[in-house]
C-alpha cells in the first residue's frame, strides 16, 4: 500500500513478558492492513532469556526491517522513547507497548488522519484483563476543542495508542523523566506549540490490565509525579492556578485512596462499561 512511510516505537525491559510481546509485535506488524515501514525495538536494559528469544524471533520473522536497540542498562521509559526517536527512519512514528495488542486497520486509519495534516493522533482502547476478558472501553475526546479543554485536566489521549510526527515531538521538547507521567507532560507541551491533535473513537488497541494495574496508579511516587507535572504544567501557563489547585486536590488526591475505591472511582470516570455499552 503506498502513502506516508512510517516508523514503529516499541520499548521493551526487563519487566515485559515474552509472550506478550510476541502478540504485541505480530498485531502491530504482521496483521495490520497498512504496516509500519521500520520497526525500532528499544531494549531498556538487559532482559532474560525468555524475553530475549522471542525479540530475537519476532526480529527474524519480521516482514519489515527492524532495529533492535539495546541499552546498556536501564534508564527508564523517558529516555529509552528518546534514544529510539533517533533511530526511527521516518518522521511519523507509531507508538505501541510491549504487552498491548493492536487491531488490523488501527494504522489504516490513524494514518489517513495523520496524512490529511494532524500531527498526533489517538484512538479509543479496549481493556483487558489476563484471562482475555473485555472489561471496558476508553473513549478519548475528538474535537479538537475538547481535545485541549480535556488536557487541563486529565490526558486527552490513550498512550499506547498514538502515532505523531517526531519533528513536532522534537518542537515541544521530547520525552522527559516524570514516572507514569511522561506522555502526558509530553502531549501537553505538543499541543501548547500549537501541534494539530485528533483522535479517533473507534477502539483501535487493545490494553491489558494486571492484577496490580490500580496499585500502580497511586501511592507516593506518582503523587510526586503529579506535583511535579502540575508545577509544570502552571509554569508554563497551561493551566491556570485555579486549575492548578483542582489538579492537585482531585488528581492528587485520588493517589491516596484505597485500591479498591479507586478501581471503582476508575471505572467510574475513565472507563465505558463495555457489557452495557457494547456499541
Amino acid at each position: 500500500m503506498t502513502g506516508t512511510e512510517f516508523s514503529l516505537l516499541l520499548p521493551v525491559y526487563a519487566g515485559d513478558k515474552a509472550a506478550y510481546f510476541a502478540k504485541a509485535f505480530a498485531s502491530t506488524v504482521v496483521d495490520q492492513s497498512r504496516r509500519p515501514s521500520d520497526v525500532v525495538i528499544v531494549q531498556d536494559g538487559p532482559i532474560g532469556t525468555d524475553l530475549a528469544a522471542a525479540v530475537a524471533a519476532a526480529t527474524a520473522a519480521s516482514p519489515v526491517p527492524v532495529n533492535h536497540v539495546r541499552l546498556p542498562a536501564n534508564v527508564g521509559l523517558a529516555r529509552a522513547l528518546e534514544t529510539g526517536l533517533g533511530h526511527c527512519a521516518h518522521d511519523v512514528v507509531a507508538r505501541m507497548d510491549a504487552d498491548d495488542i493492536s487491531l488490523p486497520t488501527r494504522f489504516e486509519l490513524q494514518l489517513a488522519v495523520i496524512e490529511a495534516g494532524f500531527d498526533l493522533v489517538g484512538t479509543g482502547m479496549l481493556e483487558f484483563d489476563e484471562a482475555g476478558r473485555v472489561l471496558g472501553k476508553r473513549i478519548p475526546p475528538t474535537d479538537a476543542d475538547d481535545i485541549v479543554v480535556s488536557a487541563r485536566f486529565h490526558d486527552p489521549f490513550n498512550h499506547p495508542t498514538v502515532v505523531y510526527r517526531r519533528s513536532v515531538v522534537a518542537r515541544a521538547g521530547g520525552y522527559r523523566e516524570l514516572p507514569l507521567m511522561e506522555d502526558y507532560w509530553l502531549f501537553a507541551r505538543m499541543i501548547q506549540a500549537g501541534a494539530l491533535v485528533a483522535n479517533l473513537p473507534d477502539p483501535l488497541v487493545m490494553y491489558r490490565v494486571d492484577a496490580g494495574a490500580y496499585g500502580r496508579r497511586g501511592g507516593l511516587t506518582l503523587f510526586r509525579s503529579e506535583i511535579a507535572l502540575q508545577r509544570s504544567l502552571l509554569k508554563d501557563r497551561f493551566v491556570t492556578r485555579r486549575q492548578f489547585i483542582r489538579n492537585v486536590l482531585v488528581r492528587g488526591g485520588y493517589r491516596f485512596v484505597p485500591v479498591s475505591l479507586r478501581r471503582v472511582a476508575y471505572r467510574r470516570f475513565i472507563v465505558r462499561n463495555y457489557a452495557n455499552d457494547p456499541d
